[in-house]
């Protein structure tokens, strides 16, 4: 896919004033429009860790794919602490099947005061810590883009004991077969001892989008100690499926934070492509610049009449580093 990136508008995606933007994932509405569903949370505090417990998922829409996207609401916003979505929602993923829209995403909470403008928050702040521990990845339905959404009381994916998900369920990536089928790709990490250890990958199975899903292995579909990845996006082929993922250390792509691609038949068993780089966080402009991204990553393709049109982005600007970024944004970059 990487050769097959056009030029990037830069009046396109999607921005807020004051805001910290992320994620992001489209569809086209019953109003024949397109529809961002992202993340966003205040920019008093730090982009990093304050999507752990400042993030609610919101709506944007445009009439062109690329946009640029302009803000109609809160999707899902804070509920309160007792819900284990209640302080945070975030990495949405929107899919239709037949009338419902089916929206995954991650949620957490913690019970302690939130933070307030003027305080900060570091990594190792307890809300943080608790909020990470929290992520849990769950859904919400909808009959109209527009709402209204139904949440549930439980995430689809909890934790399991002594598996390498038995710290946190996240970034959740699934793919809608014809039939109602979900295969869902989703980010993991392991306790070990009192902390987490790296990202791993999972899939799980549902029957119906509104599930119950179920995990199919007892180990990461791509072994840890060659795989560091995250942010998986999949789509289903005559072939069986095929991935795309952010390379945490660029030892797959050849280049850090750069893109993979993979394919496999069951969705288990996964094999690196022989041309392994998906995407580059260097983008050209339709200007005819080139800027090298200090983030792009959350990738999701846009797929109309069954072709692949436009790669969504979560990108931010500085040398790289979450703590370096001074803006974050939603980029759409079309596929040629």
């Amino acid at each position: 896919m990487a050769d097959r990136l056009l030029p990037a508008p830069r009046n396109g995606g999607f921005r807020m004033e004051g805001y910290w933007v992320w994620c992001g994932s489209a569809v086209k509405g019953e109003d024949g429009r397109f529809h961002l569903f992202a993340s966003r949370w205040p920019k008093w505090l730090p982009m990093h860790p304050g999507w752990l417990v400042g993030s609610e998922i919101v709506r944007a829409s445009s009439d062109m794919p690329e946009g640029p996207y302009t803000f109609e609401e809160v999707v899902l916003p804070a509920r309160g602490a007792e819900y284990w979505d209640g302080r945070s929602t975030h990495n949405p993923h929107i899919v239709k099947h037949g009338n419902t829209y089916v929206l995954y995403y991650m949620g957490s909470t913690h019970p302690l005061p939130q933070p307030q403008p003027g305080e900060t928050l570091a990594p190792d702040d307890p809300r943080a810590i608790v909020a990470r521990a929290g992520k849990r990845v769950g859904i919400a339905a909808a009959g109209s883009v527009f709402g209204p959404w139904q949440r549930f009381d439980a995430p689809i994916l909890n934790t399991r004991p002594g598996r390498f998900d038995s710290f946190l369920t996240s970034n959740p990536a699934p793919c809608v077969h014809e039939d109602g089928s979900v295969l869902l790709m989703y980010k993991a990490r392991k306790y070990e001892g009192n902390v987490h250890g790296r990202m791993t990958i999972g899939c799980a199975y549902a029957e119906h989008p509104l599930g119950p899903y179920r995990v199919l292995t007892d180990d990461p579909v791509f072994p840890p100690d060659r795989f560091h990845i995250e942010d998986p996006f999949i789509w289903q082929t005559e072939r069986g499926y095929e991935l795309i993922a952010k390379d945490m250390e660029g030892t797959l792509c050849g280049e850090k934070h750069g893109g993979i691609h993979a394919f496999s038949a069951d969705g288990r068993d996964w094999r690196l492509s022989a041309s392994p780089k998906s995407y580059s966080r260097t983008i050209r402009w339709d200007d005819g610049a080139e800027q090298t991204m200090g983030s792009l990553e959350r990738p999701f393709i846009l797929f109309q009449d069954g072709k692949p049109t436009h790669l969504f982005a979560a990108v931010a600007d500085g040398p790289g580093g979450f703590r370096q970024a001074q803006n974050t944004w939603n980029q759409v970059i079309p596929i040629g």
